[in-house]
């Protein structure tokens, strides 16, 4: 259980973070497609960080594969938002939409993997 919590909050800290670094390059009337590539890599330099740093607590796979989608995509959509002045207007806000895309991704990529695995019992042995 403590696994699938510090999932979440890994991939909270990773959207938050993603979100922030994009918020604080990204210009409201920047290119939209200048802003999208600027945000993904921005996106990109974060997951690798915060995925190294959280890698030894919960594991490299559990913390790698989410954080790339995080901030791959979340930058991609952060940068977009951002371009286009239809982002959050306070730091808080920021934070919370970037938390919360990193709870739906890592939500979506633990359903994705019960689908295929199906329902694991722990023996206890």
């Amino acid at each position: 259980m403590l696994f699938v919590i510090g999932d979440y909050l890994g991939g909270m800290a990773v959207g938050a973070f993603t979100a922030l670094a994009v918020r604080g390059v990204v210009y409201p009337g920047m290119d939209m497609v200048i802003a999208m590539i600027v945000g993904m890599a921005l996106g990109m330099v974060v997951h690798i960080v915060l995925g190294l740093i959280l890698a030894p607590v919960i594991g490299m796979f559990n913390a790698m594969i989410p954080a790339s989608i995080i901030g791959m995509y979340g930058g991609m959509f952060f940068g977009m938002r951002d371009s286009m002045a239809a982002g959050s207007r306070t730091i808080e806000a920021t934070i919370m939409v970037g938390a919360l895309f990193g709870v739906i991704v890592v939500a979506g990529l633990q359903y994705y993997d019960r689908a295929l695995r199906g329902v694991v019992v722990d023996a206890g042995d």
